[in-house]
């Protein structure tokens, strides 16, 4: 392939289906046919092969979007060490509560070393842990791998608690991760 920039029309279709998928791997997860997602994005299947060879990829692309989304988020909370740290992670699960790709995602992405925005993402994280444990709102004793495990069993928890239940999960979950 040449150095040069994708045409405007290319990345407009690029954005349409990164669209479309988020939209649809939040609601259905990653099971969601490429041709579904073409129809979702207003493009053809062969745009989507295009851009995307395989269905990992595309899911791939979605999540890293995402992920770094929340790092970009995360690396803003310096503030308040005590308010930013338990807002986020309230917004983490808000957002993730819904999306079943999101919640895979961070199960088993957060923590490994493979994927830059899941790297960022768990640096910022580290990051609002020590600040937090720092201005003694968060237990010390806590380390940002047990943190990651703690965060996949909250959403679990949060996902499988009725509507209007949401968010007591992560409620005592956050009780349990406070100092004494």
């Amino acid at each position: 392939m040449t150095g040069r920039a994708p045409r405007a029309d290319a990345q407009r279709n690029r954005a349409k289906i990164l669209a479309a998928a988020s939209e649809a791997f939040a609601r259905d997860g990653a099971d969601v046919p490429l041709d579904s997602i073409a129809a979702l994005a207003g493009v053809g299947p062969g745009t989507v092969h295009r851009h995307f060879a395989t269905k990992e990829s595309l899911v791939a692309a979605v999540v890293a979007a995402r992920l770094a989304r929340l790092a970009d988020r995360a690396d803003e909370l310096v503030a308040d060490p005590r308010a930013d740290f338990l807002a986020f992670l309230g917004e983490l699960a808000a957002e993730a509560r819904h999306n079943l790709v999101l919640t895979s995602a961070l199960g088993s992405a957060l923590g490994t070393d493979g994927d830059e925005a899941a790297a960022r993402l768990s640096r910022g994280l580290e990051s609002l842990l020590r600040a937090a444990q720092r201005s003694g709102v968060v237990r010390g004793d806590l380390t940002v791998g047990e943190l990651h495990a703690i965060i996949a069993g909250a959403l679990t928890i949060e996902r499988r608690l009725p509507a209007d239940r949401q968010g007591l999960g992560l409620e005592i979950v956050l009780a349990g991760l406070r100092a004494s």
